[in-house]
């Protein structure tokens, strides 16, 4: 039987959400899994409700949506509100932006708060990079995927002029990640 994890990542439009969907599933890819992804958002481009499913399998993936998340990254209060419920009882992990959310606290599954968007805009002085940031805790959390594949697709997706601000961020959300406890 395969190993199947499955992760949405949620937000609004603008925020990153399909990258951070992009270099996870290619991520994925490069460390030898099967993957399924699908991305949606709403009739605005920016602001609207955003969501990336990722399915990430050691062996072939026979359904290419989410059933249940093992695995919800929200960047912003309406879509932890309205994803939260997806995630598996017990055994799942929401992960969350915390200076865009508040988490509902009698939730019975794991919940971790990151500073992503503060320390986007206060130490790299961009706020577009929380997403990387979040995406690179959920990694260094989760292990789904290697550190080093993560870093190989933002240097394959990300244009060379923001690379380099990618990976500090990526390696921002690595040491916050690692800084969890719980």
């Amino acid at each position: 039987m395969s190993e199947i994890v499955q992760v949405l990542l949620s937000g609004l439009g603008g925020q990153g959400i399909i990258l951070a969907g992009l270099l996870l599933g290619q991520a994925g890819a490069t460390d030898g899994k099967h993957v399924a992804g699908s991305s949606s958002y709403g009739a605005q481009a920016r602001g609207s409700d955003c969501t990336s499913e990722i399915v990430l399998s050691s062996g072939p993936i026979d359904f290419p949506h989410l059933t249940a998340a093992d695995i919800l990254m929200a960047m912003s209060q309406g879509a932890y509100d309205r994803h939260r419920i997806e995630v598996r009882e017990e055994s799942g992990l929401i992960l969350y932006d915390q200076g865009q959310v508040k988490p509902t606290e009698s939730l019975t599954l794991r919940q971790v708060g990151i500073p992503a968007t503060e320390y986007a805009v206060k130490k790299l002085k961009n706020g577009q990079v929380a997403n990387i940031i979040l995406t690179g805790s959920l990694v260094e959390i989760t292990k789904i995927v290697s550190l080093k594949a993560f870093r190989e697709s933002i240097r394959k997706h990300v244009s060379r002029r923001f690379q380099n601000l990618n990976l500090k961020a990526m390696q921002a959300g690595i040491e916050l990640g690692r800084n969890v406890h719980g």
